[in-house]
């Protein structure tokens, strides 16, 4: 089996060796990530201005490593379309430091690389860890989670277009009550402005991740099952277009082309 990784904390985060570790049990693992850390930059790539990819040892021999001036989302197209010869049988981002939670999907550039590789029709998975700094984290735990959950996985066929969120507890394996596959709780308002005065009077806004202070989340839902304890588990979809919603648009407008021209329409308008 054969894995591209990458991440949005950089090359050094020690979530991305944990990751390298654990899959180097299940088969062959190449590497792209960003040379920085990426965090919630999304589904960016860079339009402009050149990507470098740099050759790198951080794993060993075995283990193919490039550093890339860009996103989680470059790295993931860079390493596709160019630096990985053959296809990967599975794309996986992380371990990301910090979960990622409902509305977070849309801010997270850990799940922007799980949902790159899902438009190229590959099986992805993107893996955060409920513990917000690297100081004395212990990966231990979460290795043998996220071990146990591949194993179960990587043995099933991930249906096209779709990925995978994952989120661990750190917590000890006897806390660890189990595995939930539950939808995002898109009611959290995790991230909110605040704002601040500075010394000559002006006032400035800094986002505020109030995740910690956190009580109302919806019952079995991501929020509330990572609380509990739980390792959760989210299937998600691209940004699709929907055939139901096409046939509704177009049903708009062809009764809309009953009533009126657009030519005579557009006559009564005047613009400046």
């Amino acid at each position: 089996m054969k894995f591209l990784v990458t991440n949005d904390d950089g090359s050094f985060a020690p979530g991305l060796e944990a990751l390298v570790e654990v899959l180097l049990h299940f088969g062959e693992v190449h590497v792209v990530c960003p040379d920085q850390e990426n965090s919630a930059v999304s589904h960016s790539i860079t339009l402009n201005e050149p990507v470098k990819a740099a050759k790198m040892s951080l794993f060993g021999p075995n283990v193919p490593t490039w550093a890339i001036n860009g996103t989680p989302a470059d790295c993931v197209k860079l390493g596709l379309d160019i630096l990985i010869e053959e296809p990967p049988d599975f794309v996986i981002s992380g371990i990301n430091l910090g979960p990622n939670l409902g509305r977070d999907v849309h801010y997270s550039g850990t799940m922007a690389a799980a949902s790159e590789a899902a438009l190229y029709g590959i099986p992805s998975i993107s893996v955060s860890l409920d513990r917000l700094s690297s100081h004395n984290t212990n990966f231990q735990y979460p290795k043998r989670f996220l071990y146990e959950v591949l194993e179960t996985l990587l043995a099933n066929q991930i249906p096209k277009g779709v990925f995978v969120n994952i989120n661990l507890p750190y917590i000890g394996k006897e806390a660890c009550r189990g595995v939930r596959v539950v939808p995002l709780d898109l009611s959290v308002k995790r991230y909110s402005y605040v704002g601040l005065n500075d010394a000559d009077g002006y006032v400035y806004y800094w986002l505020k991740d109030n995740l910690l202070q956190l009580t109302d989340f919806t019952k079995e839902s991501d929020f509330s099952s990572l609380k509990e304890g739980y390792i959760t588990i989210t299937p998600l979809e691209g940004k699709a277009c929907h055939t139901k919603h096409i046939q509704k648009f177009e049903k708009w407008f062809r009764q809309s082309a009953g009533t009126y021209k657009l030519r005579e329409f557009y006559s009564e308008v005047e613009f400046r």
